[in-house]
């Protein structure tokens, strides 16, 4: 009794073919970081909406001093457009930092937003431009 053998060559199962893979997508980029101007101009916005709306004289003295820390000292210039044409544009009476945000206790009205500011090599604001709200 003679087992039936196949005269087949054993062959070794064929490799699997390549499968060509796509390079994985990039990273997402990592968000932008804002820069130190819009960091500080944030920081005032909420100083002068603070001021603004404070509760107390005592409590809006506290958020002018510490947003005076902000500023190269309490004579930095603020100035407020009233008027641009054609690029050229026209400033109210130019005041200090310390006088506007004094005149925000007074108020209670926060009537205007950063339009432009300046610091300087240290990161204090050195310069403030303000324009009206719409």
């Amino acid at each position: 009794m003679g087992a039936c053998k196949s005269k087949k060559k054993v062959v070794a199962p064929a490799p699997a073919p390549a499968t060509e893979q796509a390079p994985p997508p990039p990273p997402a980029p990592a968000p932008a970081q804002p820069s130190a101007e819009e960091v500080a101009v944030g920081k005032l916005e909420n100083y002068f909406s603070s001021i603004a709306n404070a509760s107390n004289v005592d409590a809006a003295n506290r958020t002018i001093n510490e947003a005076l820390n902000m500023f190269t000292n309490k004579e930095t210039p603020v100035l407020i457009v009233i008027h641009e044409e054609s690029g050229i544009k026209d400033y109210d009476e130019p005041t200090t930092i310390e006088k506007y945000l004094h005149y925000l206790k007074d108020t209670k009205k926060n009537l205007n937003f950063v339009s432009d500011i300046r610091l300087d090599n240290s990161g204090r604001v050195s310069e403030l431009e303000l324009r009206r709200r719409k």
